[in-house]
């Protein structure tokens, strides 16, 4: 098992998972449209499958792992890898947007029980404050904090346990 940085929801936590009754009594292997499972490697962790095995968001990011932190929060991890990397040898700032856009759709659904999936992109606004390590894996800390009818509304950091790689915003158009 890889090391995992600032877990806070570890198993017997009492902390809401995907499947389970305080996220609508959804089966534990479908949610909101998606494939999740419970990750064997990283418990408390489930893996987030969409898509075709060689889409984007499986064949470039890899496995997406999601946990729900609270009713408002999702926090999402990856593990970079070599075409992750940039000339500097750290995450690219184009793996960490992809990545930001990725974990905004994870934790609309994962919040709003919605299949995300076919939704769209509106905006992202990301402001970059540090670099991106290899070794580490990356985090994105998503809060939904806005829902209306047609649109979510989400902020949050991408983290490397305390470091803070990127702040975000991003405007959501759900699904018809």
């Amino acid at each position: 098992m890889r090391d995992a940085p600032g877990d806070g929801g570890k198993p017997g936590s009492g902390q809401s998972e995907p499947g389970h009754a305080e996220s609508g009594g959804l089966a534990p292997d479908v949610f909101a449209g998606c494939l999740i499972e419970h990750h064997p490697d990283y418990p408390g962790w489930h893996d987030w499958r969409l898509g075709e095995e060689g889409g984007y968001n499986r064949a470039v990011l890899g496995t997406v792992l999601v946990r729900r932190e609270d009713n408002a929060t999702v926090r999402t991890r990856i593990f970079p890898q070599a075409h992750h990397l940039n000339q500097s040898g750290h995450v690219h700032g184009g793996i960490t947007l992809g990545f930001v856009d990725v974990s905004m759709f994870a934790g609309a659904a994962l919040i709003t029980g919605l299949p995300m999936q076919q939704g769209v992109t509106i905006e992202v606004s990301c402001q970059f404050t540090g670099a991106g390590h290899s070794a580490r894996p990356l985090d994105a800390v998503v809060r939904l904090i806005r829902e209306t009818g047609r649109m979510g509304f989400a902020q949050g950091q991408v983290v490397q346990g305390e470091d803070v790689i990127a702040g975000f915003s991003g405007i959501l158009r759900k699904p018809r």
